[in-house]
């Protein structure tokens, strides 16, 4: 099985052999930890909400800045045992890169490189289930900056809060109803998530804040659509 592949059925497999594997030691605890069977109840598994703020989109061009995140289960958010760091990006910020995520250059001048914290980070991850809103930042991202640092793949499961609303607006009659005719389809944005479900309004692009957000939101959207006993399987990618 290629790291890619991981699935569904096969992370604990995975990680049992990453974690023979692995040479880098920090990397190597973070694969011991483990993943949950995929059938244990989601109610049971211990969960970490993670958001980046990056320079851009593209994880060839661009690099992590910030990272936050908050632990929790279904019945509680640990905001105050939840972690941020600044971290220096390889090349300046530009423009655009602040106003989006106000970061200023000052703050990234004197801030680590990624490798630095890098060992706290995998630590506080480690034994979690990630939560993520958009697979498409946080383990791709993290997976690069740990392969250009320590020279091993980063690979673990997330559960993608966007995906699941996703595929419940896809089941919508009136947003069926809406693709028929060309309608604008109903975002699944964070805050425009949270709103459907009457969660408050956050101040985006800060990420332990975002954290927060995509925990409260995975909550709401166990309690709406799920059960405490879906097994985590059914619901990581």
């Amino acid at each position: 099985m290629s790291d890619e592949q991981s699935g569904n059925g096969t992370w604990p497999t995975f990680f049992a052999d990453r974690a023979r594997r692995c040479h880098d030691p920090a990397l190597r605890a973070f694969y011991a930890a483990g993943v949950p069977d995929p059938e244990m109840p989601i109610d049971n598994v211990p969960l970490m909400a993670l958001d980046f703020e990056t320079t851009g989109m593209d994880v060839h061009r661009h690099a992590i800045i910030s990272i936050g995140m908050v632990p929790f289960d279904l019945s509680r958010i640990r905001p105050s045992a939840g972690r941020y760091w600044v971290v220096r990006p390889p090349r300046p910020l530009d423009e655009a890169s602040i106003r989006f995520h106000r970061i200023t250059h000052a703050e990234v001048s004197g801030a680590p490189d990624l490798d630095e914290v890098l060992d706290e980070v995998l630590a506080a991850l480690a034994g979690h289930v990630v939560v993520v809103h958009f697979r498409g930042i946080e383990r791709p991202f993290l997976d690069a900056a740990v392969l250009a640092r320590r020279g091993e793949r980063c690979l673990f499961p997330v559960i993608d809060t966007m995906s699941i609303e996703a595929r419940q607006v896809r089941a919508g009659w009136w947003n069926r109803i809406k693709a028929q005719f060309s309608a604008g389809r109903t975002s699944i944005r964070l805050g425009d998530t949270r709103a459907r479900y009457g969660l408050p309004a956050y101040s985006a692009h800060h990420a332990k804040l975002d954290a927060l957000a995509a925990a409260e939101l995975l909550q709401a959207q166990i309690a709406w659509h799920y059960s405490r006993d879906t097994p985590v399987g059914d619901l990581w990618e």
